[in-house]
């Protein structure tokens, strides 16, 4: 099976073409990253899951 059939994207979310960029502080920017890391996790990965969860959770209230 060919490495691109292996890794089908979920519909809903498609490629990633956009970037959102955002100041913070570094000691802020540091723990969250470190803290992402210590989960197995990703920051980017976090960021994405927060802004699904907080769109989902207020698409209504405009």
């Amino acid at each position: 099976m060919a490495e691109k059939e292996k890794k089908k994207k979920h519909p809903k979310y498609k490629s990633k073409d956009s970037q959102l960029i955002l100041r913070i502080n570094k000691g802020e920017r540091d723990e969250f990253v470190a803290l992402c890391e210590a989960l197995d996790t990703s920051a980017a990965r976090e960021i994405r899951r927060f802004i699904r969860g907080y769109v989902k959770e207020n698409h209504d209230q405009v």
